[in-house]
């Protein structure tokens, strides 16, 4: 993004230029890849003439001038209709306005280009959408790129797009990020605006970019939460890794890859959350009854417009009583408790993204402790019981050449996004961590 931003702004290449290359991009590859819902060419043709009208006058550019970006489609953008994934939404009126962060990324110049496929309603870790298809992970098309916010990090992944927006309620960055090599952010909750974005669970909900490196994520991250770069680096980090629930459930590369991570700096303890279970069941109940409670007058009129699959999930979550709800709130505190008692202890805490690597579109199953388990329902055993408390949390993606990419989560205190900055820093320098561009010939395609 950097580069981009410097020619076109030194007049090394023009904004029409790279908008044209990003569109033929996105020709010749997203039949088979299904990233996008909407392709907005005027606006950005006419947004990119504008840069160069700027630059040609001698006129200041923005930070982000000529990076081409998408948002998943439940971000508002002024004139479109926004779908949030789903076939209910068709006929609803275009929204009049930007949503808050797809304003901030245009006012630094940066050039809308459209809108990007999802799990309908953002409920799901698939992107296996029953009215706008499934999206393909890069990496290997036969297998899922994740979700809910697939759209987005395929077409990162895949080069279509340098800068993507997704969402995060549960883990609908952080999980495509991990299946799709990408560095994804799943920011402080409330840290980046919410205004223009269509709502999951108000409690839990997040958006968060998607980049392939890590130089790229912190620009884009401060140009959303109109942050400068901070006067000093803290250089000394106290690293732990996540142990029990996110050790016994997952892949060993996963927890090879924790352990690697941990002895780049140094006596890194391995540490517990008792509770994770726990709170991650909880989340799930959060989510289906306030995501139900969302839905349920127009699931009372058009119930058969739903997938069926998040439909039975919605109606079942109105069902749940309050005494199940306010036990499931019960554990999430408990849960956040222990998780700032280790967050006091240390500054970062470690562990795998995903319980495995992408799986076939075809199976749509991962092995959980010798389980077999619906991918759709359980890419965000890691995740979830996380996203409960409020904190910062990056997704890197592991070094991991000629295989299917797989992702491990840093997690900070509130407001530390700086600090998830600086220790994915030391791993990048220390080749630990760092997108791999997908082959068309994968040496090995397992774990």
């Amino acid at each position: 993004m950097h580069d981009i931003q410097s020619a076109v702004s030194g007049k090394e290449i023009s904004a029409m230029s790279v908008v044209d290359t990003c569109l033929a991009r996105i020709k010749a590859s997203d039949a088979h890849l299904n990233c996008f819902t909407h392709l907005a060419t005027d606006s950005a043709r006419a947004q990119a003439r504008e840069i160069d009208q700027k630059v040609a006058r001698g006129d200041s550019v923005g930070a982000l001038a000529g990076v081409p970006f998408g948002v998943k489609d439940l971000f508002d953008v002024a004139g479109e209709v926004t779908h949030a994934g789903a076939r209910v939404r068709l006929t609803e009126p275009a929204a009049e306005e930007d949503a808050t962060l797809v304003a901030r990324l245009k006012a630094a110049d940066a050039i809308y280009i459209g809108r990007l496929n999802m799990d309908e309603f953002a409920y799901g870790f698939a992107t296996v959408n029953a009215h706008f298809g499934t999206t393909r992970n890069p990496y290997d098309t036969d297998r899922l790129a994740g979700g809910s916010s697939g759209g987005s990090a395929a077409s990162v992944a895949a080069g279509l797009l340098p800068l993507t927006l997704g969402s995060d309620t549960n883990g609908s960055v952080r999980v495509p990020a991990s299946l799709c090599g990408l560095f994804g952010l799943r920011p402080t909750h409330e840290a980046l605006p919410m205004q223009g974005v269509f709502p999951f669970i108000e409690q839990l909900d997040t958006v968060g970019p998607f980049t392939q490196t890590l130089g790229d994520m912190v620009m884009a991250y401060r140009a959303l939460a109109n942050r400068h770069a901070p006067s000093d680096r803290d250089t000394s980090i106290r690293v732990a890794r996540l142990g029990g629930w996110f050790r016994s459930n997952g892949d060993p590369v996963g927890a090879a890859g924790v352990d690697a991570i941990g002895a780049a700096f140094g006596n890194t303890p391995l540490i517990e959350l008792p509770l994770a279970e726990a709170a991650r069941s909880a989340a799930f109940l959060i989510t289906a009854k306030y995501g139900g409670l969302l839905h349920q007058e127009t699931l009372q009129h058009n119930a058969m417009g739903y997938d069926p699959a998040v439909r039975d999930r919605l109606v079942a979550g109105v069902a749940l009583s309050d005494s199940k709800v306010d036990a499931a709130k019960a554990i999430i505190q408990a849960f956040n408790r222990q998780l700032q008692a280790a967050l006091s202890e240390f500054d970062i805490l470690i562990a795998p993204t995903t319980p495995s690597v992408a799986p076939k579109i075809s199976d749509g199953w991962i092995d959980v402790g010798g389980r077999r388990l619906s991918a759709r329902a359980n890419l965000g055993l890691f995740t979830q019981p996380l996203s409960v408390a409020g904190v910062p949390i990056l997704s890197v993606p592991l070094k991991r050449p000629g295989k299917l990419p797989l992702g491990i989560q840093l997690i900070s205190r509130k407001h530390a996004e700086e600090s998830l900055f600086n220790a994915a820093a030391r791993l990048v320098k220390d080749g630990l961590v760092g997108f791999t561009p997908p082959q068309f010939e994968l040496q090995d395609v397992t774990s």
